[in-house]
């Protein structure tokens, strides 16, 4: 409760002023410029000689204020990257990821299903004009890294190496589509 002659402050907004009385329940202030206004009583802060009090339902009066305040808006720094790298086709050759159950497949199927994959991939990215494929064909015993190899080499206007290790390990190998400007 607030009693005639406390100088109180408005918690949303920037003015303060002393308690005239009680009307309908709300409480009458009147501004240092003068006007008579009335309020809540959680709408006011009781200024105190030693600092601020009120009616603040168990929090303190810096923590009703806090709740108040307008958040600071986060900031965000966007990862700038160069429209030359641009989306990057992934494929995974593991057979785990081609098929639901690879149980009957021998390994000559296993390695047919996943070299027609790669192949009908790459066409793929070559028709849509991507500039890099990644192929990601795991470390085993280099059987299916020696066919991509192979794949790779007979096509014109593409380059292959080693992926990013950081990226994918020692398992996989990036394709450069070198683009044709006349297709």
């Amino acid at each position: 409760m607030f009693k005639q002659g406390d100088t109180v402050s408005v918690l949303d907004d920037a003015f303060s002023g002393k308690v005239k009385g009680y009307k309908k329940g709300r409480v009458v202030i009147e501004t240092t410029d003068g006007f008579e206004l009335d309020f809540d009583e959680s709408e006011l802060i009781k200024i105190a000689e030693t600092g601020l009090t009120g009616l603040f339902s168990g929090k303190s009066p810096l923590a009703v204020i806090r709740e108040k305040e307008e958040p600071l808006k986060r900031s965000f720094t966007k990862e700038k990257r160069s429209k030359k790298e641009g989306f990057v086709l992934e494929v995974d050759l593991h057979i785990e990821k081609l098929v639901p159950n690879k149980k009957g497949m021998s390994n000559y199927d296993i390695l047919t299903l996943q070299m027609e994959t790669a192949k009908r991939q790459l066409d793929f990215a070559v028709k849509n004009r991507m500039p890099k494929v990644v192929f990601i064909h795991g470390v085993g015993e280099g059987v299916l890294k020696a066919e991509l190899d192979f794949l790779l080499g007979r096509y014109e206007g593409i380059t292959f190496q080693d992926a990013n290790y950081q990226k994918y390990g020692l398992g996989a190998t990036e394709v450069y589509i070198k683009q044709n400007p006349n297709r």
